[in-house]
């Protein structure tokens, strides 16, 4: 019988690129997508409806995995975005953004983590942003949100490593996908401060969570890997 693997956010982007990988890779897999989709669920895998900003909604899916077969590998994708000044944040929308960039992935990873724990086997993945460890105007609160993940990837890390369950945290920078479609006058600017030249491709951070759900990536927990083309590690100075 195939592993099976829970991609939260896997329809589209970053997401979508990680069910390919997964399923590549032997998993059989399993989606969550916020509505439903007129088009199918790739070969292999399997798509849940599930609105991660809906708490009840959470709550009754988490629910429904705790006593289920173990899900062998975790990834977390799913993420929204919020933009406004950090004097200027508003509570309802920053709430939501924690909710669905955080709270929701606390309670799933709480529900998934137990039958891992007791098959002393498991890999869970949690993709945030470089936006988690370094500051940008306008990205106070979702800048939070992914630094809230990032605190807890660390501490369930070093709580279930004796088990044989790994926690990481992917940091990606800009990727090419429909999160940055709004931003597109702002392309050049940006692609000029990043040391690669260019913004990632979903594929390259799908690798990435590729590696760390297999047999390979196991004595890696714990860890805060950047995947943002040298961004983080410049001053972005230019030179003459």
């Amino acid at each position: 019988m195939n592993p099976r693997a829970l991609v939260i956010g896997g329809r589209r982007g970053i997401g979508a690129a990680v069910v390919g990988t997964l399923r590549a890779q032997g998993f059989a897999v399993t989606f969550t997508q916020r509505s439903a989709a007129t088009e199918p669920a790739p070969a292999g895998a399997e798509a849940v409806t599930l609105d991660l900003a809906d708490r009840a909604a959470v709550e009754a899916f988490a629910a429904a995995q705790e006593d289920a077969a173990p899900f062998a590998a975790l990834v977390q994708v799913s993420g929204t975005t919020y933009d406004a000044l950090a004097a200027m944040v508003d509570q309802d929308a920053a709430e939501r953004a924690m909710q669905v960039n955080y709270h929701a992935f606390v309670r799933i990873a709480r529900a998934v983590i137990r039958p891992m724990l007791r098959a002393r086997a498991g890999r869970i993945i949690a993709i945030g942003s470089v936006a988690g460890q370094v500051a940008s105007q306008g990205n106070a609160a979702y800048g939070a949100s992914k630094a809230a993940l990032l605190a807890y990837v660390k501490t369930l890390a070093i709580e279930s490593a004796r088990r044989g369950v790994t926690v990481n945290y992917i940091a990606p920078g800009f990727v090419d996908t429909a999160m940055l479609a709004p931003f597109a006058a702002h392309r050049a600017a940006t692609e000029a401060r990043i040391p690669a030249g260019r913004y990632g491709r979903a594929e390259e951070i799908a690798a990435l969570a590729g590696f760390l759900a297999s047999p390979a990536a196991s004595y890696i927990t714990g860890a805060y890997i950047p995947v943002d083309g040298g961004l983080t590690a410049s001053l972005g100075l230019p030179r003459g």
